[in-house]
Formats: structure tokens, C-alpha cells, sequence
């Protein structure tokens, strides 16, 4: 098992990529924390039926504080913190012009503070334990910018892959990797919102001919957090079925 007696922070993991990192993780042997405000009992019980360990505790990740108290207890709980998934977030719909300054300021309080909260708490207890995993969890709008979301969501993406490359760069002195993946047309809830026109032109812009599943993510996940991955750093890999070679 890739990662027997680790302890794994997953934000956001009741459900679509987060909820396959937290079940791949625990096949693995991880003690699984589930970091979300959503009620995490189906994933909870996928995990039990595979013999595996996991805890949900309800947080915001936008709020400093509580994600204080979920990294106290994930302690309390399992005694480390060795590998951390910023995968929560948030998304709009619209244009440019449709965006007001409240919704930029809820995504990016989200998609980037939600990230920067949970590492900055997370890495001060790495870095006494002589290191650790962090992946964060980008999209490729970050990349290219948005489509048909609102930019706000891209931009907040392309802010966690300058997060990520600075982290990587500062954090390597203490043993901690820190690396993201930008997904591009997963069957997720957020993909679920799509007409059938929609869909059809996602997936002929795809050279793999087909959308992503959250176990797509999932696999790249596991590598990155893994023993496998540790001469890995600053990366933001592309989990796109060849949308975007870059």
C-alpha cells in the first residue's frame, strides 16, 4: 500500500474528484480526513465497506479558524498530518460583465484563501515533522482562462498555480513537495450542469474523444502524494484527456 499509516487532508471530498481522492487514498492505507461543509456519510461508507479509515469534520475552509480546529483535530485523531489536498471550491457561471466584485471576492476567498488557509496551518506541522505532500487542486482556466465560466473561477486557479510553484520553491528546505493538477471536463456535479450541446462540443475538443472521470484525477493524485512522486516539485499536471499539451 502506496501510503500505509499516512494521514491525508482532502477538502471538499464529499463528493465528485475530492470524494475519489479520499476513496483511492484510503485503498491505499491513508487515514482519510474529509475537510467539507457537505455532509460526507456516502463517502464515509464506501470507504468503510472497503476496510478503510476515515473521519469527516465539518469545515469552511474561507475561515481561518475553522480550519484550525479541523487540523486540531485531525491531531487528536491520528497524531500527523502528512499530505494535504486543497481540492475544495467553488464556481460561477457567466461572463465578465455579468461578475460582480461580491462574487469575485466569494470565489477567490474559496478557491485560493481556502487553499492558502489549509497549507499554512498544515505546513507549520510539517515542517516539525521533516515534511509532507500538498496538492492542490487547479483546472485548466487557470491555465488558459475561462470558457463559459465566470472568470472569477479561473482567475482563482491561476492564482493557485502561482501559489503552487511559490510554496514549492519556499517549502523545499523543509522536505515538503507541493504540486497541483488542472483538470479540464470531469463528470463532476459542476460538469453535471451542462446541456447535451454542450457536452458534445467539450468532448470533440478533447483528442482522447471522452470527458474525465473523478478516478482520472484520483490516479494522478495518488502518484503525486506517493513515495513515487518525491523528486516532484512545482508541478501542475494536466489531467485532461489532451485538451491542453503544455
Amino acid at each position: 500500500m502506496k501510503l500505509k499509516d499516512k494521514t491525508a487532508i482532502v477538502t471538499g471530498a464529499s463528493q465528485g474528484i475530492g470524494k475519489a481522492i479520499a476513496i483511492s487514498f484510503a485503498r491505499e492505507g491513508a487515514n482519510v480526513v474529509i475537510a467539507d461543509l457537505k455532509d460526507a456519510s456516502e463517502v464515509l461508507s464506501v470507504i468503510k465497506s472497503i476496510n478503510g479509515r476515515a473521519e469527516y469534520i465539518h469545515t469552511d475552509v474561507s475561515d481561518y479558524k475553522s480550519v484550525e480546529r479541523m487540523v486540531k483535530k485531525t491531531l487528536t485523531l491520528f497524531g500527523s498530518v502528512d499530505i494535504l489536498v486543497n481540492n475544495a471550491g467553488i464556481i460561477l457561471r457567466g461572463t465578465f460583465l455579468d461578475l460582480s466584485p461580491k462574487e469575485l471576492r466569494r470565489v477567490m476567498d474559496v478557491n485560493l484563501g481556502g487553499t492558502f488557509n489549509c497549507s499554512k496551518i498544515v505546513v507549520e506541522h510539517m515542517i516539525k515533522r521533516g515534511g509532507g505532500k500538498i496538492l492542490n487542486i487547479s483546472s485548466v482556466a487557470g491555465k488558459i482562462g475561462d470558457i463559459t465560466a465566470s472568470p472569477a473561477y479561473g482567475t482563482s486557479k491561476g492564482a493557485i498555480n502561482t501559489l503552487t510553484k511559490s510554496m514549492a520553491r519556499q517549502l523545499a528546505d523543509y522536505h515538503i513537495n507541493v504540486n497541483a493538477i488542472a483538470p479540464h471536463a470531469i463528470e463532476t456535479p459542476m460538469s453535471s450542469q451542462w446541456d447535451e450541446e454542450k457536452r458534445r462540443e467539450v468532448t470533440e475538443s478533447i483528442p482522447l474523444k471522452r470527458m474525465g472521470k473523478p478516478e482520472d484525477v484520483a490516479a494522478a493524485a495518488l502518484f503525486l502524494v506517493s513515495g513515487d512522486a518525491d523528486f516532484i516539485t512545482g508541478e501542475i499536471l494536466n489531467v485532461n484527456g489532451g485538451f491542453l499539451m503544455d
